[in-house]
């Protein structure tokens, strides 16, 4: 399961970054290319996934929330 989370993370953080790549570079003209919205529309649809997967995959009972206690 970590491997799954740890690969989300890293394809998250590379839209993000393929993202602000065609951002900062000119395309036609002065108007930007499709590409930037794409890259984020891939970033949003990865994170959807990745919530989707950790939800339900604490439904199943294959991972379990720890946290800090509540009382000593």
């Amino acid at each position: 399961m970590k491997f799954v989370i740890l690969i989300a993370f890293i394809g998250i953080l590379g839209a993000l970054a393929s993202a602000g790549f065609f951002m900062l570079r000119k395309g036609r003209g002065d108007k930007r290319s499709p590409n930037m919205a794409r890259a984020l529309a891939v970033r949003v649809a990865v994170s959807v996934t990745l919530f989707a997967i950790i939800l339900f995959s604490w439904f199943m009972g294959w991972i379990e929330p720890t946290g800090l206690p509540l009382r000593h």
